[in-house]
């Protein structure tokens, strides 16, 4: 479909409309309808009781499971394959760095820990440091020469690519740089049949990811044991623990309850989870989908959405349970980590640009049944729907009706509906202390240490309503009331520090 279009113009202001109707209705519906909004607040709680007992399960069965994962001798299961199988010997992992100015240091930490996999033979990983030809040749230059310099008898490939900026149709950002690497390995190795595509897996990733030291001897094991094994995204739990004591309270406040919601979605029993920031797939998949879309910043939903509907509704995406740890948003000093912060949560909302996408996707796809199409879509309304308004229903939902119309709260409903809310979100709080708990115990032993540390990220809770407002709402409602008025969001590198 032609996205200038009325017709998609439309569907993209699905997301802000939503939002902006949500967070409007407690205001009007208080002077004309109170009782109706008090049911859907009363409603909304109660969804939202279920979901957070949902996730503190999800994600305590998810904790054993990482223990399981890192105690498990990947390499010696793929030893003995079965049949259906693909043999392990043949596998080889290709993995995509994009990067655009980050220091070496920074970078380094993907390659050193890609350099430290065990169980697996590293000359089976091809590294790929995909480049941006606009930071300059001089700093491109001298960043693939320290790299050559340290790794180049490492791995089985150590390649460096320059991805031309101002492409026709082309917006900046790490999807439309990781497509001009990942085109650029096929045309030298694939295509010159020096290896085979139904043997490679291809990973994205960024330059602070630190990949768990057995993740690609279990990468390996999933991709040869699978049946489905070209129809699938692999997906470990991201973690933002390498810095989260370094950086403002707000920003580990919300990386602390993200990192173990992560652990509950990827469960999640509908299986409409999506891939998210670093993650693998066949790279047969990929190919097959015609690579990222270089024109849609929020690549990681979007590239599961494009293989979705060429695989004709097959693509799923399997967790692995192994955590990978990325440094949470930082800056030079304490406002600019906040404003870092607030500009990544911008970017990740702009991913509302999926709706229209999906929407007019299953137009034309209709051999995927319709319920299994539906399920998609619903799922990427619902999810943008609640980042956006939930703070404001959940905090002013309940208070609005009874200031706005005093002669609600002399109704048996009106004066009970501010207790019925307190006694919802009392018990949410139990919920949230097994995020905190079950976050505490999965982080490195160098982030535990000292008991002002302990202190400190005990005594930030009272400030959570403003954290995620700021943190998390308010660049989410923003990116999606852009995405109402037609502006445009140019693709932004999240400024991060290592300690």
């Amino acid at each position: 479909m032609d996205k200038s279009s009325k017709y998609y113009r439309l569907l993209e202001m699905i997301p802000g409309l939503f939002a902006w109707a949500t967070i409007l209705f407690p205001i009007w519906g208080s002077f004309l309808v109170p009782g109706v909004v008090a049911y859907f607040v009363i409603a909304f709680l109660v969804f939202w009781l279920y979901q957070s007992f949902k996730s503190m399960i999800l994600s305590i069965i998810g904790y054993f499971r990482i223990r399981s994962s890192q105690n498990t001798n990947w390499a010696d299961l793929s030893r003995h394959p079965q049949s259906g199988w693909l043999n392990p010997t043949d596998i080889r992992h290709v993995v995509i760095i994009s990067s655009y100015k980050e220091p070496v240091p920074v970078i380094d930490m993907a390659f050193s820990s890609l350099a430290s996999q065990v169980d697996i033979n590293p000359k089976k990983l091809f590294i790929i440091l995909a480049q941006e030809a606009r930071a300059g040749q001089d700093n491109n230059q001298k960043t693939a020469q320290f790299f050559k310099e340290k790794y180049q008898k490492h791995f089985g490939l150590l390649l460096f690519t320059e991805h031309p900026p101002d492409l026709p149709g082309e917006t900046a950002g790490k999807h439309s740089n990781e497509a001009w690497a990942a085109k650029y390995f096929k045309s030298k190795y694939i295509a010159t049949g020096r290896y085979r595509l139904s043997h490679l897996t291809l990973t994205s990733c960024d330059v602070d990811t630190l990949f768990h030291p057995k993740y690609f001897s279990a990468l390996t094991y999933r991709f040869a044991s699978s049946p489905h094994r070209y129809y699938r995204f692999w997906q470990s739990p991201i973690f933002w623990h390498n810095n989260i004591n370094a950086v403002p309270a707000p920003i580990r406040i919300i990386g602390t309850i993200g990192n173990i919601l992560h652990i509950a979605n990827i469960q999640e029993p509908d299986g409409l989870f999506f891939n998210y920031s670093c993650y693998s797939s066949s790279y047969q998949l990929i190919d097959s989908a015609g690579y990222w879309d270089t024109d849609m910043i929020p690549e990681d939903w979007h590239i599961f959405l494009q293989t979705f509907f060429t695989s004709h509704g097959q693509t799923r995406v399997e967790p692995i349970f192994l955590p990978t740890i990325v440094d949470a948003p930082d800056g030079q000093n304490y406002f600019a980590a906040l404003k870092n912060r607030y500009n990544q949560c911008l970017r990740h909302a702009w991913g509302a640009i999926d709706i229209p996408y999906a929407i007019a996707q299953s137009r034309l796809h209709p051999e995927i049944p319709f319920i299994t199409r539906f399920l998609r879509i619903f799922k990427l309304i619902q999810t943008h729907f609640i980042w956006s308004s939930n703070w404001f229903i959940l905090t002013l939902g309940t208070s609005l009706p009874l200031i706005l119309n005093p002669h609600f709260f002399q109704t048996s409903f009106g004066y009970n509906l501010p207790r019925i809310s307190n006694i919802i979100l009392t018990i949410c709080l139990i919920p949230l202390l097994a995020i905190i708990i079950l976050d505490w115990q999965l982080r490195p032993r160098s982030q535990k240490k000292g008991f002002l540390n302990l202190l400190k990220n005990l005594f930030q809770w009272p400030f959570m309503p403003i954290a995620t407002l700021t943190m998390s709402v308010l660049p989410g409602l923003h990116s999606h009331t852009r995405l109402l008025l037609g502006r445009r969001l140019e693709y932004k590198t999240t400024q991060k520090k290592t300690v």
